[in-house]
């Protein structure tokens, strides 16, 4: 563990250096590959110090985030080739890469805190720094006030178990509190971060004007931190959870099937993409808001399955992107004529995005659905309608983007190059291969 932590800080002196992009990009595919070999230690809990540790359930996202941080130095090939300050975008993503290590990887909640608010900044320059319209300095103020006024009484909240239980480390923390403020101080940070509908809106927005990088690390790894959180900390509130969770599992039910309607609507390739993660991850709140093993592992299989498949779709939105100039949907028409070797990675993916076998998103999905289900009955008709319409935009996104007439204003166009395609192969292989090894996402608990 500790030896990873100073690889990283290491590479912090590369990013000063010039033409180091692509020898930091290998280093970052080494740490990942050298992480990977660590897996037989990693179901025992392992500590790097007092306060920070590591266990089944954070190594999943650890890798996650080493991967896609990976990958997104692959995707933003551009920032290196036409040198917008490659130099600060490589030191933004080492310190981004670092402060999500330190978070997953926090014994105390206080520190937890510390680092979950510290990965803001990095992605708050991403999308100020590097997105590419005037309306991104609105969707960085979103970012950081949805997130920082719900953050707030979440950190009186720590206090207060400060005051009462005189410690913050997880593994002590082991009281049920039946207080209503505490419950709704530590998961109200998290519902905004995941987002739940309702307290969504600073999602689209970020994503939208986030260049690939910013998107792919918003999508891959910064909504699994909500989730990561609630997983940590509903033993301190699973009292209270008993009687006041159908309020957040109903909400968040109805949220990800008027979302997923709203995703049918979309012409932008990217809010699309942004608004079936809204979709997606309401599942994964409902399902943690059952509280039981199947809602557990079933939310924790999504989030990892979700963070490569989504990854993956803001690639392929990218790739039409800067070769026709424009996100619409009216202009990303018809794609098969003139880029009929990246079709298949778009069925592949839209197929992952709606939960076909054999993606991990399949696993997660049907362990969601089992949990729900026994939790009431009467969700079945949300679940159901949710399941249907995520069929549904999936296959509208797919379908409307590649098939049909090309659209007459393209005068020239270039193929997929081999760094894209191994980009896409990169997202789309782990998310299968995945299912062999489920029990990494399964028996976690």
């Amino acid at each position: 563990m500790l030896k990873l932590l100073f690889m990283l800080i290491m590479l912090i002196p590369m990013s000063f250096m010039s033409s180091m992009y692509w020898l930091v990009q290998l280093y970052l595919f080494m740490i990942s590959f050298i992480f990977m070999m660590m897996i037989v230690n990693s179901y025992l809990f392992m500590n790097i110090s007092y306060f920070m540790g590591m266990d089944l359930l954070s190594y999943g996202l650890i890798l996650l985030s080493l991967w896609i941080c990976t990958l997104m130095l692959t995707a933003s090939e551009s920032i290196n080739r036409l040198n917008y300050s490659s130099n600060f975008f490589l030191l933004n993503l080492l310190f981004l890469l670092l402060m999500l290590y330190l978070t997953f990887s926090s014994m105390n909640l206080f520190y937890f805190y510390l680092f979950f608010e510290g990965s803001l900044i990095p992605t708050l320059f991403l999308i100020i720094g590097w997105g590419y319209q005037p309306e991104r300095l609105q969707a960085g103020v979103y970012l950081l006030f949805y997130t920082l006024l719900a953050s707030l009484p979440m950190l009186i909240g720590i206090f207060y178990l400060y005051n009462s239980e005189n410690s913050l480390l997880f593994n002590l923390l082991l009281n049920d509190y039946n207080n209503l403020f505490l419950y709704l101080s530590l998961l109200l940070a998290f519902l905004v971060k995941m987002p739940m509908f309702l307290v969504h809106l600073w999602l689209p927005k970020a994503h939208v004007e986030a260049p690939i990088s910013g998107s792919m690390i918003l999508a891959g790894i910064m909504l699994k931190l909500g989730g990561y959180g609630m997983l940590r900390i509903y033993n301190l509130i699973m009292m209270i959870g008993m009687k006041f969770n159908i309020f957040w599992l109903i909400l968040s039910l109805l949220g990800g099937f008027l979302v997923s309607l709203l995703c049918l609507r979309q012409i932008d390739l990217k809010s699309l993409i942004a608004y079936s993660s809204v979709s997606h991850m309401s599942l994964v709140i409902a399902g943690i808001m059952t509280m039981n093993y199947w809602g557990f592992s079933g939310s924790y299989s999504l989030m990892i399955a979700h963070g490569l498949c989504s990854s993956g779709l803001f690639c392929l939105a990218n790739m039409s992107y800067e070769r026709t100039g424009s996100r619409s949907m009216f202009i990303n028409k018809g794609l098969m004529n003139f880029m009929p070797s990246m079709c298949l990675w778009w069925f592949l993916l839209c197929s992952s995005n709606m939960a076909a076998p054999p993606s991990l998103n399949l696993l997660g999905e049907i362990s969601l659905l089992n949990s729900i289900i026994s939790w009431s009955w009467f969700t079945m008709i949300l679940l159901s309608l949710l399941s249907f319409f995520s069929a549904a935009y999936s296959l509208y996104l797919y379908s409307y983007s590649q098939h049909g007439d090309l659209y007459s204003g393209l005068y020239s166009s270039c193929n997929g190059v081999l760094r894209e395609y191994i980009l896409l192969m990169l997202h789309w292989l782990p998310l299968n291969l995945l299912i062999v090894k489920s029990e990494l996402c399964m028996l976690w608990l």
